[in-house]
């Protein structure tokens, strides 16, 4: 996916077009997903907390310094209104060489509709011990 493609679509678009970029290690595609305003803000696991293009782009860069990270989303609870979608999502996170562990990692995604379609205003991403739990929201809708 160009750097440059516009995102008008939904935010769950944006959302998968995050996670492909984080997969394929593609610093410009993942950075032209965020809101134009210089108060965006992204928090990695056990990291501290990151405001601005230049300070989110120099921490991916890093990152992805080790190669591309695969990210699958196991659960997504989404809350949208006309102008704002945020996204808490459970994470199986996978490294080169990794040995399983008994992680997982809770991120909630915001994100803005803006002129230029919807983009990603906040990633915080936190390190969970033990199971990653059901999704009991699903769970307990009855039909």
């Amino acid at each position: 996916m160009s750097a440059k493609k516009q995102h008008n679509g939904s935010a769950d678009e944006v959302e998968a077009a995050f996670y492909d970029a984080i997969s394929r290690g593609d610093l410009d595609s993942l950075m032209a997903l965020w809101a134009e305003d210089e108060e965006i803000v992204c928090v990695h696991p056990n990291s501290s907390r990151l405001i601005g293009h230049a300070e989110i782009r120099a921490s991916w860069e890093t990152i992805f310094e080790n190669g591309s990270v695969h990210i699958h989303i196991r659960q997504l609870h989404a809350l949208h209104n006309l102008l704002t979608a945020v996204h808490n999502v459970i994470e199986e996170f996978h490294q080169k060489d990794a040995i399983d562990q008994d992680v997982h990692i809770i991120a909630t995604n915001i994100y803005v509709k803006t002129p230029r379609g919807w983009r990603i205003a906040a990633h915080h991403a936190s390190v969970a011990s033990g199971q990653a739990p059901l999704d009991s929201f699903k769970a307990s809708v009855l039909h």
